[in-house]
């Protein structure tokens, strides 16, 4: 963070200093809310929540070298008091956001965002230092947290926004305004918490409304090939860009075409040139995210060639997303077990189907959480992909919703045996460790709450102990 002092810092957030014994001191570490996170000059946030309560560690922290506790309470050691400290938090991030000036980029989506904002965040930082958001701490303390940790030094900030309702991202832009908005897709993810396609396109389209005009800079970039993101083109004062396959948008891919590996390969076209793109990701729903983020960098001034040069390099900055391993032994371990809703399980099966042609594929599949009414039908048809890829065998794990996956399979294709239900983590391990060989592909995907990470950490130790059935 910027070097502000406590005073200041009191004086942002409306809050009183107790036990400070000089307000002019500078907060010149980061801002954290973990204390094993602090350094010396830290400002640490106590929040309470129901398990652990951040006052607590606030006499430890400040031992560790923080210069004091932002706290609902006093704590009895240098702190700034506040009625709610959330909002706090925001109101802190607002003023260093505003008293930098830096260019601030936004993106929102139903899928893609974090692979997106990683993208972007390896493209721009080609030109200038760049801040963004780490792995997914896209929300109402996550997004305030990141902004702080911009220096002087930063140029870009990438801000990656989520919302599980309306009225979220309008309270996020409002913390952080931007200037460039990017909105990848509307899609089913969390449409058990918004009712339908239509409120969440309400929801996610806050942040085009948030954007200053086209005089004022302002740029609402917006997918070409999803109707109701291109539809928020009217909800914006912003100059809008189009990205996405279809001719009419301004940034878009010719020829897109899939390596043996299952990586995608495309010929670039912005207004300013044309280039060819190899990406190092996996999967043909990486060539959309690719798109949006050269429109972003398009924007910025960077020329075709720069901007596929640094696509073509990029590579997953974020844990468990196509995570792409291959043991000793040839088996390959796609560890996409972050999240999972519809559209993504949907392009993880697809990018399974591609990296194995010709080898044994897995897919280890489990529940999409929050489908609300939608839920069946969703894991139903995720199960009957799985057949109609061609998959070598799903292996669904888990309770009522991993079954449907299985009984969709069933149906598509009367698979027999080529398809089946664990009850949990630790089954679908026994399995795999039991039937594995040589060169198959196994991937495995779920909503986080599954824990399916487990599973591709149990099959990567399995491979480097020599663990593999030998058929």
């Amino acid at each position: 963070m910027i070097a502000l002092s406590l005073a200041e810092i009191a004086e942002v957030v409306g809050g009183q200093t107790h036990d400070i014994p000089d307000p002019s001191a500078l907060v010149t570490g980061p801002v954290v809310r973990d204390s094993r996170e602090v350094e010396p000059g830290s400002l640490f946030v106590a929040f309470a929540g129901e398990r652990v309560d951040g006052h607590d560690f606030a006499a430890a922290v400040v031992e560790a070298g923080a210069a004091a506790v932002l706290a609902s309470r006093p704590v009895g050691v240098p702190a700034i008091v506040v009625p709610d400290v959330q909002a706090a938090l925001g109101a802190l991030a607002r003023h260093v956001v505003r008293k930098l000036g830096t260019t601030l980029v936004a993106l929102t989506g139903s899928a893609g965002k974090t692979s997106t904002k990683d993208l972007i965040a390896q493209v721009l930082r080609r030109k200038a230092p760049t801040v963004f958001t780490p792995g997914s701490l896209n929300n109402e303390i996550g997004l305030p947290l990141t902004a702080l940790s911009a220096t002087e030094e930063t140029r870009f900030l990438v801000l990656e926004m989520g919302a599980r309702g309306i009225g979220h991202i309008r309270y996020l832009t409002e913390l952080t305004p931007p200037k460039i908005g990017l909105v990848l897709n509307v899609g089913t993810a969390h449409i058990g918490e918004f009712g339908g396609r239509e409120q969440i396109a309400q929801a996610k389209g806050e942040l085009v409304e948030a954007l200053p005009s086209a005089d004022e800079g302002g740029a609402a970039i917006l997918n070409a090939d999803d109707p109701l993101v291109r539809a928020m083109a009217s909800r914006t004062k912003a100059r809008v860009i189009l990205f996405g396959e279809s001719g009419e948008a301004d940034v878009r891919a010719e020829n897109v075409t899939l390596t043996e590996a299952g990586q995608p390969a495309f010929r670039l076209h912005t207004p300013s040139g044309a280039s060819d793109v190899t990406m190092r990701l996996y999967g043909e729903h990486h060539v959309s995210n690719a798109l949006a983020a050269a429109a972003v960098a398009h924007e910025l001034g960077m020329s075709a060639s720069e901007i596929a040069t640094a696509l073509s390099e990029a590579g997953s900055l974020s844990r468990w997303r196509m995570e792409v391993t291959e043991r000793p032994d040839g088996v390959t371990v796609v560890n996409d077990a972050y999240n999972a809703n519809p559209e993504s399980m949907r392009a993880a099966l697809r990018a399974l189907a591609a990296m194995g042609k010709g080898r044994r594929t897995w897919a280890v599949l489990g529940k999409m959480a929050e489908l609300g009414d939608e839920s069946l039908a969703e894991h139903d048809a995720v199960g009957r992909l799985a057949v109609r890829l061609n998959v070598g065998k799903l292996v669904a794990v888990g309770g009522r919703e991993a079954s449907w996956l299985q009984l969709g399979a069933y149906n598509e294709g009367s698979w027999g045996e080529e398809s089946v239900h664990v009850s949990d983590a630790q089954a679908a391990i026994d399995l795999l460790r039991s039937q594995l060989r040589p060169g198959d592909v196994v991937l495995v995907k779920a909503s986080r709450s599954v824990g399916l990470e487990s599973v591709a950490q149990a099959l990567l130790d399995s491979g480097n102990e020599g663990e593999v059935a030998a058929r």
